[in-house]
């Protein structure tokens, strides 16, 4: 089994996206079998547009975890490393649903 530096808690980092994906879904949407005044999570679009932001960023962080957990477990070597890491954040921005992971990716660090 490859990794196992980190302990696997960087896939905490795709529950929390996960959850944070849940609330987007759910904002506003009251349950069938809610009874009485609906008090349930309501959240803004600029609420909501962060929260796709927050998404993007800790898909990258995951995606980032990920590969140095594999090289500093030895399942990775320097050498492939950043190519690695370059074709996974390729996949992220192409697969990302809400547009937020390419325009972190591109923006100046």
């Amino acid at each position: 089994m490859s990794g196992g530096h980190f302990d696997y808690d960087q896939y905490r980092l795709g529950y929390i996206s996960d959850s944070i994906k849940e609330v987007i879904l759910n904002n506003n949407i009251q349950p069938e079998y809610w009874y009485g005044e609906w008090n349930g999570q309501v959240y803004n679009d600029k609420t909501i547009e962060e929260f796709k932001k927050a998404i993007a960023f800790l898909q990258i962080a995951l995606c980032y975890a990920q590969r140095v957990d594999w090289l500093l477990s030895g399942d990775d070597g320097e050498d492939n490393f950043i190519t690695r890491l370059e074709d996974e954040l390729n996949k992220l921005k192409q697969a990302d649903e809400y547009g937020y992971v390419g325009k972190i990716l591109e923006s100046k660090i």
